[in-house]
């Protein structure tokens, strides 16, 4: 399943599994929220509930995209955040693990606090 997530100065394109927090986020979407940042990651809610799941953790490769259960958020680090040891991505707490950003994860440089966020299919 792809997925785009867009902002007024850019867009990234990710590929989500099918475990079952993505499949929610897949029948959630679209949707539009307001992005947070903290340190190298930006989150945002999103109309899911979810437990976490057997292979939830707290690290993850930049680019992953994640579901923070506690934040109903999806949650995309690109680099290191405030918690991180070193270069990682260290999230607040474990997160589920969706997929992959497709290409930069960098460009996510270009989202500030409270920026619009879409989140929708891309079939």
């Amino acid at each position: 399943m792809r997925i785009r997530i867009s902002w007024q100065t850019g867009a990234v394109e990710a590929i989500i599994g099918s475990t079952p927090t993505a499949k929610k986020v897949w029948q959630a979407l679209p949707c539009s929220a307001s992005a947070s940042t903290w340190g190298e990651e930006v989150y945002f809610e999103m109309p899911v509930t979810a437990e976490l799941e057997p292979d939830a953790r707290q690290v993850v490769d930049k680019g992953t995209v994640c579901f923070w259960v506690e934040g109903r958020s999806l949650a995309l680090p690109y680099g290191p955040t405030p918690i991180s040891q070193g270069d990682e991505c260290r999230l607040v707490s474990e997160v589920n693990v969706l997929g992959r950003i497709d290409g930069d994860a960098r460009v996510l440089t270009e989202v500030v606090d409270g920026a619009s966020i879409k989140v929708e299919r891309v079939e």
